[in-house]
């Protein structure tokens, strides 16, 4: 990457951190502090919880074609702009009304999509795939650091000080966008990154991605539904104070971590990607049982956690990857924009739900739940053909007559290992679905017409 592209990209990265940062810092403390909100009740705080899903869901693709007419950094200070100003609500208020208010307009900035966009318009086709990595890497420890800071910032500052946080990050977002990212002189179109209504019913109608789809629909509804109940069993059946969550949740992410990367290595490398993934829920649904039996026992509950999380990172690491390799050439970016919206449906769900269910069956009536909402999804990728193992090759195209690319459609559908292919007319560009084995670049000089652009 050039000096220009790496500035984008991880000012782009950073703008995505502080957002998620945000969105989870209250997930670990939310139902321990938010039991003196005004008219709190454990299905309402499950509501709130999952608030911020229902809107990002409604709003991740259209915010993405929004972008299209009125700009993508545009948008994106409409997106901070109403983040901030849930966070603002939410933490002025001692409502349980008034905070879900503020989260569902928290989930109103739902700038993914845009972010993604940007990212295109500001890299290079060859340079694209490191960017998204970079991000997706970001996304990750994010996470992982929320769950941290949340319990430190929930006890020096209450529930208040997690959403004026929040606000705050959002407003150094939006310095960054300001300062740091560059105005792209024009929007371009890239399959790779960017939704397209043109793609979506082929998406939406393949079996494969649908599964996929669910599949990060469940993880997400279990990981919201699991935190309506850890922090209350960490707190009443294991004694352990809300001040010393953070180095319970520290000590498990940074071991399950490392203990899932193995796994990765051997479903990609070994081509052995089903078995790793079913095996990879297998162990998240006995894991989730197994929390209806730790009472009493904190290092039984340490030792649960960190199975849920190790096969939990495996399935977050995982699915995304999973997607690029199933989505039709030139889907790629629909695909992913359908795939997040199921999973903000899923935190969606997740707190409703399970809000829901803990006000009428408790704890265990929770952990009952998920197990069966992860039992289904064992049942549905068991049912999955095993993954392919494609990836996409993009080939930028000289300017040719109008009639000469059905020629090169078909010639490149000719050549080994190519199992799919979508010309671009408009960009001059061929996106093609490749089995790396048996794909070989350097037939692409036979083309005299073609110079390779990128491969990811």
């Amino acid at each position: 990457m050039n000096a220009l592209e790496k500035r984008s990209v991880f000012a782009l990265a950073s703008v995505y951190a502080m957002r998620m940062l945000g969105l989870f810092m209250v997930l670990p403390v939310f139902m321990l502090l938010g039991e003196d909100l005004q008219g709190a009740t454990p299905a309402l705080l499950g509501f709130a919880i999952g608030a911020y899903g229902l809107s990002q869901a409604l709003l991740q693709i259209p915010f993405g074609m929004l972008s299209d007419r009125v700009g993508r950094k545009r948008m994106i200070y409409i997106g901070l702009v109403l983040f901030a100003a849930g966070s603002l609500l939410a933490a002025a208020t001692d409502s349980i009304y008034v905070v879900i208010a503020g989260r569902i307009l928290q989930g109103a900035g739902a700038i993914a999509s845009v972010l993604m966009a940007l990212l295109s318009d500001l890299t290079r086709e060859e340079e694209r795939t490191k960017a998204m990595a970079t991000v997706g890497i970001t996304i990750g420890l994010s996470f992982s650091v929320s769950l941290v800071l949340g319990p430190v910032l929930g006890a020096w500052w209450g529930l208040s000080g997690i959403f004026y946080t929040t606000a705050a990050l959002a407003v150094v977002a939006l310095v960054i966008v300001s300062r740091l990212v560059p105005t792209p002189h024009q929007h371009k179109t890239s399959a790779d990154t960017h939704p397209a209504r043109e793609m979506l019913g082929r998406v939406l109608s393949d079996g494969r991605l649908l599964r996929l789809d669910f599949g990060i629909f469940a993880l997400h509804l279990v990981l919201t539904a699991l935190f309506l109940v850890f922090p209350s069993m960490l707190q009443d059946q294991f004694g352990l104070a809300t001040s010393s969550h953070w180095w319970f949740y520290l000590s498990v992410m940074v071991t399950s971590f490392f203990a899932m990367v193995p796994f990765i290595i051997i479903g990609e490398k070994k081509r052995r990607m089903k078995p790793v993934l079913c095996g990879a829920i297998a162990l998240l649904t006995l894991a989730t049982a197994g929390f209806t039996g730790v009472s009493g026992s904190l290092v039984a509950a340490w030792a649960v956690l960190f199975f849920f999380f190790m096969a939990f990172n495996l399935l977050e690491a995982s699915l995304p990857s999973l997607i690029s390799k199933e989505a039709p050439a030139a889907s790629k970016g629909t695909a992913m924009g359908v795939y997040s919206t199921s999973q903000f449906m899923g935190a969606f769900l997740g707190g409703a739900l399970g809000g829901f269910m803990l006000e009428g069956g408790g704890i265990q009536g929770v952990l009952w739940f998920m197990v069966a909402v992860l039992g289904l999804w064992l049942l549905v990728a068991l049912t999955m053909p095993a993954p392919g193992h494609t990836t996409s090759f993009v080939v930028q195209l000289q300017q040719v007559m109008n009639e000469q690319y059905d020629d090169i459609d078909d010639n490149l559908r000719r050549l080994p290992g190519v199992q799919d292919v979508v010309i671009v007319e408009e960009a001059a560009t061929a996106y093609l679905k490749v089995d790396r084995k048996q794909f070989d670049e350097a037939l692409l000089a036979d083309f005299s017409f073609v110079r390779q652009a990128s491969n990811s």
